[in-house]
């Protein structure tokens, strides 16, 4: 006498639903993401834009990058030395200006370093406070893009650096 799960599986079309099954879920899956998501726009000159920030801004990597779109951005912290916060932002596409500055000071324009306008610097005040935020505004092609991001990523730590650190102490 056969068990049952051993007649289930020897059921012919029980195993061809098995095998259907997995495929109907996938084209699914991506049937309904191409009906439901929004189709990508063009930025339209004189709008404004949100960039999305990353999460390696909100830890001690030296760098933080930014996002919406096209629009790729990434803040490089070259340190804090003699009181004094130097950051270079470097961009995938040519800026027509940047403007950057923390929530405790007014906001300065950065200054371009090559004739791409893809590369750009500033030296500002050093954070008064973890709690400071960097405040960044772009324009490109007459649209505009912003964000704010913790100044957490402008040390560059590691578990390797920490660790020598207290080997010097030592």
């Amino acid at each position: 006498m056969m068990s049952t799960v051993t007649r289930l599986l020897t059921n012919k079309h029980v195993v061809i639903a098995m095998l259907v099954a997995p495929v109907l879920a996938v084209i699914t899956y991506f049937a309904v993401d191409a009906s439901v998501s929004e189709p990508p726009k063009a930025a339209q000159p004189g709008q404004s834009y949100p960039l999305a920030v990353r999460s390696n801004c909100r830890y001690t990597s030296g760098f933080c990058q930014l996002e919406n779109g096209d629009m790729k951005l990434k803040l490089e912290s070259q340190g804090v030395d003699n009181n004094r916060l130097t950051l270079r932002l470097v961009s995938e596409l040519p800026l027509e200006g940047a403007q950057i500055g923390l929530t405790d000071i007014t906001s300065q324009t950065m200054q371009i370093r090559d004739e791409t306008g893809t590369t750009w610097t500033v030296t500002l005040p050093a954070p008064s406070s973890e709690e400071t935020q960097i405040r960044l505004a772009v324009s490109m092609k007459g649209s505009h893009y912003y964000a704010e991001t913790p100044v957490t990523f402008i040390e560059h730590k590691t578990f390797y650096t920490e660790h020598q650190q207290s080997q010097d102490a030592s």
